[in-house]
């Protein structure tokens, strides 16, 4: 009779073996990454800074893998399809994801969600900032912040400012102006950028909180005007306009940026070399002249870096959704 001990033994003896056999078919894998097609998802349609940036770094990794390169746009819930769609890939590196801020947003503004960034996602490389502008309309009689926020005191409940949607980056900087600030203005949020700029053009909305890709070309145009920007520092493109910290607004730190990840249990192998690659495209002279053009601001760095970017952007939004009092829809 076989003894207890003896089927134990067996059963190491196999599962080492095994290791031993799946090893060096992982290390191989790694080594053999890209050999096929890779995809982009981006969360969000077409046409966006999210998704230019996407096509960007795509048409450059295909370029220097001599590996073709896809961009898929999967939109729907603010980001959380496209986010979930590769939180479920097959952990092999060829579905990659190109996500912005909700997606650490969202676990603070939303009940549940299908999938845990932390958990089910690993960063891959920071791509760039994405910078929060507060404008108005040049038919705006307002010159400065302080102008701003003098007519809202005076006209409670009557000036609309603009969003680019609800529970995005716009809307927390919004809300957070209003309870920081002490004004009352009336929240109006739009289905993206471009139908917001729309309406900050024509007069529609007194003020808008707006990403600087979009907002960009009319105040080179003279159109609209630039009051405050999010983040730490002033703006190498908007020298002149003081951040919102600098007015007296603290808490405004946390800013927009997009990012790149893949399904969580990638091999770390692959998780380097792609992250290198896209480093490196990020800081090449087209890596940074095509991420200006889009008015991001080109970071890189590594996927350890980015991890703990993360983890501090998360707490950050955390505190701007809880005080701010946003909530999901």
């Amino acid at each position: 009779m076989t003894s207890h001990w003896s089927i134990t033994a067996a059963r190491v003896l196999i599962v080492v073996t095994l290791m031993a056999v799946i090893g060096p078919i992982s290390g191989a894998s790694a080594q053999a990454y890209p050999d096929r097609r890779i995809t982009f998802v981006v969360p969000y349609p077409a046409g966006g800074a999210t998704d230019v940036a996407a096509r960007l770094l795509a048409t450059k990794l295909a370029d220097a893998w001599k590996q073709s390169v896809v961009v898929e746009n999967k939109s729907g819930g603010g980001g959380i399809v496209g986010n979930d769609f590769v939180a479920k890939a097959p952990a092999d590196g060829y579905t990659v994801l190109v996500a912005i801020t909700q997606i650490i947003q969202a676990p603070s503004l939303f009940a549940s969600l299908p999938y845990d960034v932390f958990r089910d996602l690993a960063p891959v490389t920071h791509v760039a900032q994405s910078p929060i502008i507060l404008t108005i309309p040049d038919a705006q009689p307002m010159k400065s912040f302080q102008d701003l926020i003098a007519a809202a005191k005076a006209n409670p409940g009557k000036l609309p400012y603009g969003t680019f949607g609800n529970a995005t980056t716009s809307h927390l900087y919004g809300e957070l102006l209003k309870k920081t600030a002490g004004i009352d203005m009336i929240h109006v949020p739009y289905r993206g950028s471009a139908p917001l700029m729309n309406d900050l053009l024509g007069n529609q909305v007194t003020a808008a909180f707006l990403d600087f890709t979009t907002a960009g070309p009319q105040l080179s145009a003279g159109k609209v005007r630039a009051l405050a920007v999010g983040g730490e520092s002033r703006k190498a493109k908007l020298p002149d306009v003081p951040t919102l910290a600098e007015l007296g607004y603290p808490g405004f730190e946390a800013e927009g940026w997009i990012g790149v990840f893949v399904p969580a249990a990638t091999p770390k192998e692959i998780v380097t070399k792609l992250s290198s690659e896209l480093a490196r495209i990020i800081a090449s002279p087209e890596g940074v002249t095509g991420l200006q053009a889009l008015n991001l601001v080109p970071v890189g760095g590594t996927a350890e870096t980015f991890a703990a970017t993360l983890r501090r952007d998360q707490a950050r939004w955390a505190t701007v959704a809880q005080t701010a009092g946003v909530k999901g829809e």
